[in-house]
């Protein structure tokens, strides 16, 4: 039988969208009690819903891993969105159409035959997928995962879908609505019109990998300025960070966590209060190749490089490491190959990171 992480599709829980009033047996408004009542469980797996205040204020999500969602409480402390992952979630219906788990460009044709039918507007979201507002409904997508004949999870090669489904006051712009803004993280980045172009492997640069202390032109322990001049004075297309949540109103300290670089085709990840670079991530569809014993990381089928690091750990006998996303690298190099999508599949990319960098994914 499937966990949480994964269900087939006989195994999946079946649930039907009432659109801005709710999902399978929840309804827009309960509150987090009436919800655990709904699903049958007597508390969430994981909470961070938040009290404060006379009287008290609750916002946050709780997720319920067993089924696969996770339920969004705004400021009344009553449900207003519900997120179904795309690997053990409920099979959601609208209409016709089976939302969750399938092939990205298959729901897309669907999702818009049916709104087409029904003459409501189609958008994209801001990670290239279809969003109804009149159905409070925001697609997305994850890593499809397999098993191998010896039951272990098993990277695939493509994508499948996931959905979060809203109330009607954050059908507007579901993503960036508080609370879900705040599971998704702090972000300025740029919208995804919906295509993941990838560029030619003649026209990557190559860069050499350093262990532990750098990749290409770039050093651990360089500061932000440091890490654009070393890039050519580019500027980061996007910046993510963190704001601490803290009971009351006082000022909160804005933490640079990443820094996007679209030319380069890489990501600079900082730690510390005064930030500093720990880990560089080489983009996918867009980095410079770097290679590993003959073997190139960038821009490759997922699955034929967890092969060939497999083959390579036999023949050398080097130690192989999975980190808590499922990311296979070297052992005690703190380089993990990991994917990104390019439309429907999914192909590598890789993350370099300095010692003491805990890799969460």
């Amino acid at each position: 039988m499937g966990g949480w992480w994964l269900k087939e599709p006989g195994e999946r829980l079946q649930w039907v969208l009432d659109p801005l009033v709710g999902v399978g047996p929840l309804r827009f408004g309960m509150s987090a009690s009436e919800v655990e009542d709904a699903l049958g469980r007597e508390r969430p797996d994981v909470s961070t819903v938040h009290g404060w205040g006379e009287p008290v204020v609750r916002m946050g999500w709780q997720e319920y891993l067993e089924e696969g969602v996770a339920a969004f409480y705004g400021q009344d402390g009553r449900l207003v969105a519900v997120a179904v992952g795309g690997l053990g979630g409920p099979q959601v219906r609208a209409g016709d159409v089976e939302l969750i788990g399938r092939v990205p460009s298959e729901v897309r044709a669907d999702v818009l035959r049916l709104a087409g039918g029904q003459r409501v507007a189609v958008r994209t979201n801001g990670d290239g997928d279809p969003e109804v507002a009149a159905w409070g409904v925001s697609l997305g997508t994850v890593q499809e995962l397999g098993r191998t004949p010896e039951g272990w999870a098993q990277r695939r090669d493509r994508m499948v879908t996931d959905a979060l489904l809203v109330a009607a006051e954050l059908a507007d712009d579901p993503r960036a609505a508080e609370p879900v803004v705040r599971r998704r993280g702090v972000r300025d980045e740029d919208r995804n019109p919906g295509v993941w172009p990838v560029v030619l492997d003649f026209e990557r640069p190559i860069w050499e990998w350093t262990p532990l202390e750098g990749v290409g032109p770039l050093r651990f322990g360089m500061g932000p300025e440091q890490v654009s001049a070393a890039l050519g004075g580019e500027v980061p297309a996007a910046r993510r960070g963190r704001l601490p949540w803290t009971v009351g109103r006082g000022p909160r300290q804005w933490c640079l966590e990443e820094d996007r670089f679209d030319h380069a085709g890489v990501s600079a990840h900082y730690w510390g209060d005064v930030p500093t670079l720990a880990a560089v991530t080489v983009h996918g569809r867009t980095g410079p190749q770097v290679a590993f014993h003959g073997i190139d990381l960038i821009g490759r089928q997922g699955s034929a490089i967890d092969a060939a690091l497999l083959q390579l750990a036999e023949i050398d006998e080097i130690g192989l490491r999975l980190n808590c996303a499922g990311d296979l690298g070297p052992d005690e190099l703190n380089m993990y190959v990991r994917a990104t999508r390019a439309g429907d599949a999914v192909i590598s990319e890789a993350r370099f990171c300095t010692a003491g960098w805990e890799e969460h994914g």
